[in-house]
Order: structure tokens, then C-alpha cells, then sequence
């Protein structure tokens, strides 16, 4: 599975937890203002509807119900992808950041019935994400879209997705399907992420590629993220989708280096992430990637991904907490504290550099707060570019009526 595992917290109709210490959201909302002031009633209407922390929609699943019951933790099935429930985690307590509210709002449940039309299953809402409401709600609503299948060729050790040699085939309708789906629902940014298809000669590159392109001209506003799989290392598949139109290429490191064989499938690996990295920006996009911590890494190792990541000219980089799916996957060796997280966010932007950095215990690939800078941040370039145009024009003009 190519998303870092996220945490999921069982979300009943009133309180059940505590709100975090550092909100990621409210800091990261003050970034986008800081860097597009024009940005700050929109962000006082995100602030003001905001509850409790993401959205993810599959396709490519058979068809489902958005609204069944949530599958038990480490149970086959959609409900794996993002992780497992919180309240299930093996022979291991939760500390205190780890706990959140219940979604709430009307946009939240605006949504939610909305989605009942479409022909999507809900991962988010059947694995219970702890981030739910923040992406459901406000003026930017986001989707995370799995594509093809939810049974993965690989099997990593930090992850409980379904695993097979020979996936079901891709439904080759899924791509326009899906982006007609997204269309017609009027989300701001989208995610589509997708399992490992070592099976198919592109990796499921190709299906990417339709699936923006066809959302692209349906909706060419719609700023469009893809979370990939590394294509089994296939560089011109790579950049075949990052010049299909998306705005970020997304595809996670998962842990440093050291821990590359003990976390991940031996199919995967750091250098080779790097070489898709490196492709993906080659081309012109944003590029984006992610560790998870509590693995067993160290401080210096944390700072020498960030740096390879750097080097092969990343742009977005997130942290976020592992968490041990079933008793068969690997256990966390470290509940990482918010204060260190915050250090993380705080050194890789000032320190490394990286133009936006999420980080903290919930954060995850397609973390709502991280979508609304990296919307401000991509429409702000753009009018730069725009800006600068106009006055290359307008100095040409001024040259050709001089001579």
C-alpha cells in the first residue's frame, strides 16, 4: 500500500477523546495567510467551521456502500487502508494525542449525505479516520480517491491492505467513472492514491494518467494530487503521469533508510524512491513525500532523509505517528510526543527548506490543513508566473514601439 498508515479512531456521536496539543491546522492556515494575505477570509471561514481533524474515497473496490459498518482492525478490505482503529491497537496504550472528537457541522453532514449518490466507497468513513471532519468541512472540501483495487501486490510490514500475487484485473471504465464521479461532487483538491500493481506491465501508471486527464476536462480547476505506487521503478511510467496534468506527484519514502528492508516490501527501496522522485520533478510538478516515526529511526537519520529528499528536489514533506495495524505487523518502538513533531515541521522548513512541511501524531499523506497551504501555494505561483508574463509582454511592447 503506498499511503503511510494512518491512525483511526473510533468516532461515536459525542465526545470521546481529547483534542490534541499542537493544532496543525490553525498553524498551517496561519502559513497560507502569512504567504497570500488575500487569503485570510477564507481562512477565517475554515477556522470558524473548523471541528476535529481526512477524507478518503476509494473506487476501483467493488461496489460498495459508503455507509457499512466499519470492517473490525486488520480485517480484509477497504477499512485497512488507512490503518488501524485506535482503540484496537495490540497489547499497546495510547497516549494522549492520539485522541480526538467526533466529527460534527453541517457541512460534514452535508457531505456525507451527498456521497450516498455516488458510486464511491468511503474509506475514511469505514475505517474511521481521526481526520474526517477537517477535510469534510469548509470552503476547500477534499477527497482522497483509491484507484485500482484495494489488493496489493506487495506486503509491507507497516501496512494491513489486502496482499496477492494476481490482483482482480483494473476495471478500465474506473478511470472515467471515477473522475466523472468527482466532477459532478465539486471538490477543491483531490487525492487519487492507489495500492501496488506489480501485475500490470505499467504498474497501473497508464490508469493514472486517464483518470487525471479525463478529471482535468471535466474540471480544470480542480487542483488534482496522486499518491503513487514507485511503478516498480519504471522512470518514464513515472513521468508519463507527472506531465498528465496533476499538480503535486506524491510517493512515499515510508521511514529512513536504515529501516528501508525491515518495513517495507524488498520489491521497494530508498534509492529507488529517490530515482521516482527525482523523475517526477524533472518534469515540472510539485513533488511530495512522507515518513512515518516510532519505527525505531534516529534524530540523524530523520535529518539525513530529509536531506536526500531535498536533493532530489522535494517540496512537500510530512510526518506522522506509526501505528501497528495487528499483532503480525511490526510494533511501535516510540509514541513520538507533539513537541517533537512540531521540532520536525519547524527544522524542515527553516533548516532544510522544504517550502511546506506537516507534522504531527494524526498528520497524514493527504492531510486537509497541508491541501489548503499547498492550494494557496500553487495559486499564488501561478499568478506570479502570470504576473510575470504580463510584464514581459508589456516590456516587449514598450521595445517595439520605441524602435
Amino acid at each position: 500500500m503506498v499511503e503511510t498508515t494512518s491512525a483511526s479512531a473510533v468516532l461515536g456521536e459525542e465526545d470521546v477523546n481529547i483534542t490534541p496539543q499542537i493544532d496543525a491546522f490553525e498553524e498551517l492556515v496561519r502559513l497560507a495567510v502569512q504567504k497570500d494575505p488575500s487569503l485570510a477570509t477564507l481562512a477565517e471561514q475554515h477556522l470558524r467551521k473548523k471541528v476535529t481533524p481526512s477524507v478518503a474515497v476509494a473506487s476501483g473496490a467493488a461496489p460498495v456502500s459508503p455507509f457499512a459498518p466499519a470492517e473490525p482492525a486488520g480485517a480484509p478490505g477497504a477499512a485497512t487502508i488507512l490503518g488501524p482503529a485506535l482503540t484496537t491497537l495490540p497489547h499497546q496504550s495510547k497516549p494522549a494525542w492520539l485522541r480526538q472528537r467526533a466529527p460534527q457541522g453541517e457541512v460534514y453532514a452535508g457531505l456525507k449525505s451527498q456521497l450516498r449518490g455516488l458510486k464511491l466507497a468511503t474509506v475514511c468513513e469505514e475505517a474511521q479516520c481521526p481526520n474526517i471532519g477537517e477535510c469534510w468541512n469548509g470552503e476547500l472540501a477534499t477527497a482522497t480517491i483509491m484507484l485500482l483495487g484495494d489488493t496489493c501486490t506487495r506486503g509491507c510490514r507497516f501496512c494491513a491492505v489486502n496482499t496477492a500475487r494476481t490482483p482482480p484485473p483494473a476495471d478500465p471504465d474506473e478511470p472515467v467513472n471515477t473522475a466523472t464521479a468527482v466532477a459532478s461532487w465539486g471538490v477543491g483538491y483531490v487525492v487519487l492514491t492507489s495500492v501496488d500493481r506489480d501485475d500490470m506491465p505499467d504498474g497501473g501508471a497508464e490508469h493514472f494518467t486517464k483518470t487525471v486527464r479525463t478529471l482535468k476536462h471535466l474540471r480544470p480547476g480542480i487542483l488534482v494530487e496522486c499518491l503513487t505506487p514507485d511503478f516498480r521503478g519504471d522512470l518514464e511510467a513515472v513521468k508519463m503521469l507527472a506531465g498528465s496534468g496533476l499538480d503535486v506527484f506524491a510517493h512515499n519514502v515510508e521511514t529512513v533508510e536504515r529501516l528501508q528492508k525491515r518495513v517495507r516490501d524488498p520489491r521497494a527501496g530508498y534509492m529507488q524512491t529517490l530515482d521516482v522522485l527525482r523523475a517526477a520533478k524533472s518534469v515540472g510538478v510539485y513533488t511530495k513525500s512522507s515518513i512515518m516515526l516510532g519505527l525505531g529511526e534516529t534524530d540523524d537519520e530523520v535529518i539525513d532523509t530529509m536531506l536526500d529528499l531535498k536533493a532530489v528536489g522535494v517540496d512537500i514533506f510530512t510526518l506522522g505517528q506509526y501505528l501497528q495495524p495487528t499483532p503480525n505487523h511490526l510494533p511501535v518502538t516510540e509514541f513520538v510526543t507533539p513537541e517533537k513533531f512540531e521540532y520536525w515541521r519547524k527544522f524542515g522548513q527553516e533548516e532544510i527548506g522544504f517550502r511546506y512541511v506537516a507534522s504531527g501524531p494524526m498528520v497524514r499523506s493527504s492531510y486537509k490543513a497541508g491541501e489548503f497551504f499547498l492550494h494557496s501555494m500553487i495559486e499564488s505561483d501561478r499568478a506570479a508566473l502570470r504576473r510575470a508574463r504580463e510584464e514581459q509582454d508589456e516590456m516587449r511592447r514598450r521595445q517595439a514601439a520605441q524602435a
